[in-house]
């Protein structure tokens, strides 16, 4: 044991002073404690504990929300067929479609209604027909309802649907819709 032995006296009921020993202990240094086998135990530990922590920390930096914000769902404007791509800075829209090799690639607006009006969780991916050259409104194929540029996620509190292709037209009656 590590520890100083100091004199200490010490008086008896009947007055004789008696040496006693006391020993006083003091910290032991962390490299001596490292050295024991205990402290070799929690050098272990705590080494594992650090790389886990590590490891968390580098898995959370490449989270799989920061990776879906980068890769995204493009639609080729030539042949319609959908494509993941993910953006790499300072690239810009078309992007290369894989399918012709081509700069005709547009990001896809998201559709997240059902024919009858009622939200859905997996959207349609629709290519907005600004990028097909037509100025007439967009209207999802699956649903028949209007898509607008970046068209958002419909509000849980107010699922009023957009309109459909037929009450757009009854409300704008004057443009030719859809033909």
């Amino acid at each position: 044991m590590n520890g100083i032995v100091d004199g200490l006296s010490v008086t008896d009921r009947d007055g004789a002073a008696r040496q006693r020993k006391r020993i006083r202990y003091q910290p032991m240094g962390l490299r001596e404690f490292a050295n024991t086998g205990k402290g070799k135990a929690v050098v272990v530990v705590l080494f594992i504990l650090g790389a886990i922590a590590l490891w968390y920390s580098i898995k959370s930096n490449f989270s799989s929300a920061a990776s879906d914000a980068a890769s995204r769902v493009f639609i080729d404007a030539e042949t319609g067929k959908q494509f993941r791509h993910t953006i790499t800075s300072g690239e810009s829209a078309p992007v290369e479609s894989p399918g012709t090799g081509k700069r005709t690639g547009f990001e896809a607006e998201k559709c997240f209604w059902t024919k009858d009006g009622k939200m859905k969780d997996e959207p349609t991916y629709v290519l907005s027909n600004m990028y097909k050259g037509l100025k007439e409104p967009t209207f999802c194929p699956d649903c028949g309802r209007l898509v607008v540029p970046h068209n958002p996620m419909p509000d849980p509190t107010n699922l009023k649907p957009p309109p459909t292709q037929a009450e757009y037209q009854s409300r704008h009656p004057a443009r030719d819709v859809g033909r």
